[in-house]
């Protein structure tokens, strides 16, 4: 039995902040990766795709160069060999920067191998038994198969095996309307692909407002992605060298290659956690507390694996969360509360372009937390930026406590909305009320100058009138 101080399974974006941390503070930490250092973000996630993105976004942008008055010589070609090394260069240096933090560190020892647990606080990987008083669980999640007849007869892709990919596709059909199969659609259309997307229920991104989601099928659909609500997919087959999708009540739709969006799971079914005593949740994750311990003393689990949150930010917080609460709450005065996963406020982003910023409450939750709800909405074709970059897609919403004059939500939709997002986001931590926005002076032209525009047009939250009034200059 190998002993360490703290052993970390996974080296997602949590894992090696902590490994990092402990390692700083004289801790001998022993670091587990089965597959590719850096996890999801790095190597199949965020960094990658979004590299992805910004290459759509330029084939997009020269298409429409002569609305600006350029004009460029001949037909804009996208090479599909030259984007995917790009990305593979991007990423890799990515990869390449964490790994060299773990493997560089004297206090930190990376294992390249499954780590799964064989008793409790003892992790068995490649024949060696390693045993710690503290073990971190950031295993990450996995794109799941939807149960469609004929999909194992059939070649498909996943989010990790699209980015293999170096031709374009011709007909590239989608199974899934959310965040991950919309990114995807818009940026292959941008390619050059004729994108077909097959949406389960009524509307994209069930998640978000109903005007959100409508909003956001009119600028793919603008864009030539075709969208197909309600549709069930069924059966998949092979002909030629195609994949043929039926769907309930639709025509089945052929397309040249298939890939399912369709939702993830976390990689806890070969982690061994029921020698370990660690419960899971009828869907996998695996349970936490508010402080992400598990069932299991001197267990934690951070990132996609504990159901808690799905994304890179959520996962790195986790890190926060836990680090402070162990090593950091003693610094403090005596009584200070711990820090806990139900003190953050939701907030994430959808990258199509333009992209949603979203934090707080949909209108929804607003209603139904019983609060009196003021609303407002501003649409983009009043912003200045977006009037003058002819990009002027899309809205900015928000709810605001009548009461306390605390922000609730809000959805931007539109040009920088991920980055405007933050001023609201910041101010709903700090606690103030939205009045701080409208009594600040902003830099114009910018998009978050019209912020205090769109707090002007609040309004009982039934019903939202959208401020349509040009305020342009």
């Amino acid at each position: 039995m190998e002993r360490f101080d703290a052993i970390v399974v996974g080296t997602g974006q949590a894992g090696p902040a902590l490994a990092r941390d402990m390692a700083g503070r004289g801790m001998r930490v022993a670091i587990l990766e089965r597959h590719l250092v850096g996890g999801t973000c790095v190597n199949t996630g965020c960094i990658p795709t979004k590299t992805l993105v910004a290459s759509a976004r330029v084939a997009h942008v020269a298409r429409r160069a002569a609305d600006f008055g350029v004009r460029i010589a001949g037909r804009v070609a996208v090479d599909m060999k030259a984007v995917k090394a790009r990305t593979k260069r991007v990423s890799g240096a990515s990869n390449k920067a964490v790994t060299k933090g773990l493997e560089s560190n004297p206090k930190i020892e990376l294992i390249r191998g499954h780590g799964r647990f064989e008793g409790p606080r003892v992790v068995g990987v490649n024949g060696r038994l390693l045993t710690a008083p503290r073990i971190f669980l950031n295993v990450g999640g996995r794109a799941t198969r939807p149960d469609i007849a004929g999909l194992a007869t059939v070649p498909y892709l996943v989010n990790s095996s699209i980015l293999e990919l170096d031709v374009l596709p011709k007909h590239l059909v989608i199974v899934g309307g959310s965040y991950i199969g919309l990114e995807f659609g818009q940026m292959y259309r941008r390619f050059g692909s004729e994108v077909t997307i097959l949406q389960r229920g009524p509307r994209l991104v069930p998640r978000e407002d109903e005007d959100v989601s409508q909003a956001i099928r009119e600028i793919l659909e603008a864009e030539g992605v075709r969208v197909v609500t309600n549709a069930e997919c069924l059966a998949a087959e092979k002909r030629g060298r195609n994949v043929v999708v039926r769907a309930r009540g639709k025509k089945p739709i052929t397309g040249s290659h298939l890939l399912l969006a369709a939702g993830r799971a976390p990689n806890t079914h070969d982690l061994g956690v029921e020698k370990a005593g660690i419960a899971l949740d009828e869907s996998g994750y695996i349970r936490v507390d508010d402080e992400l311990r598990t069932t299991a003393d001197g267990v934690w689990a951070l990132g996609d694996c504990n159901g808690r949150g799905a994304f890179t930010h959520t996962s790195y917080n986790d890190y926060e969360i836990v680090s402070a609460n162990l090593f950091e709450r003693k610094k403090r005065k005596r009584g200070a509360k711990p820090r806990r996963v139900t003190d953050r406020i939701p907030a994430y982003a959808l990258y199509i372009d333009p992209p949603l910023g979203r934090c707080g409450m949909t209108e929804r939750e607003a209603r139904e937390s019983g609060r009196r709800v003021l609303a407002a909405k501003y649409f983009m074709e009043n912003v200045g930026r977006a009037f003058e970059r002819s990009e002027t897609a899309g809205f900015m919403k928000v709810l605001v406590d009548a009461k306390t004059e605390r922000i609730l939500g809000a959805s931007l939709l539109g040009i920088e909305a991920d980055e405007v997002m933050h001023t609201l986001l910041d101010l709903m931590y700090a606690d103030a009320p939205y009045t701080v926005v409208t009594k600040a002076m902003h830099v114009h032209p910018t998009v978050s100058e019209y912020l205090p525009s769109l707090f002007y047009g609040l309004e009982p939250l039934e019903p939202v009138r959208a401020t349509r009034t040009s305020s342009r200059s």
